[in-house]
């Protein structure tokens, strides 16, 4: 039998009840959070479960939600299922006072160098990460530049030729 978004929802329903919430299906893929404190858990349940097998990460990022206090930053993790070729997308929000996630570089070795680069321009301090340092950015700045912390460029500005910049 095929592999679809039902069967994967049924399946990490019955192992985690309640504690996997937003689910949503934009573009067809599968989407759905928990709790930061079990990433690990559903990512390792995600990898070892038989009938899922999502055992390689695509991509790893960070988006900043300045609106939502308390869990500004998202983690989010796009897995894949090579066997059905399937995609999902599984999502964890932390506070951005204390952007404490764990690591997942233990059960996917391309979450090294994306923890990384989510650590140097989110401020994700990912627990547990073998080597969690700059990647792309010196190692003195003290900012996270993809945060949205810092003002737009201004539109009085007369200095710049709008034409240039297709306004």
């Amino acid at each position: 039998m095929a592999l679809t978004n039902e069967i994967i929802r049924e399946k990490i329903t019955e192992k985690f009840g309640e504690q996997t919430t937003e689910w949503e299906e934009p573009y067809g893929m599968l989407t759905f959070s928990s709790e930061k404190n079990l990433n690990l858990k559903v990512l390792q349940f995600l990898y070892d479960e038989p009938s899922l097998q999502f055992r390689f990460l695509t991509d790893l990022c960070a988006v900043h939600y300045p609106e939502k206090k308390g869990s500004e930053l998202a983690v989010v993790y796009h897995l894949h299922n090579l066997v059905d070729n399937i995609r999902i997308r599984y999502k964890v929000f932390t506070d951005v006072n204390k952007p404490d996630v764990f690591s997942a570089s233990a059960l996917y070795q391309a979450a090294n160098w994306m923890e990384r680069e989510t650590y140097d321009f989110f401020g994700v301090n990912f627990i547990g990460h073998p080597n969690l340092k700059r990647i792309l950015n010196v190692d003195d700045m003290e900012y996270f530049p993809m945060r949205k912390e810092f003002p737009l460029e201004d539109q009085k500005r007369i200095d710049k030729d709008d034409e240039m910049f297709g306004r």
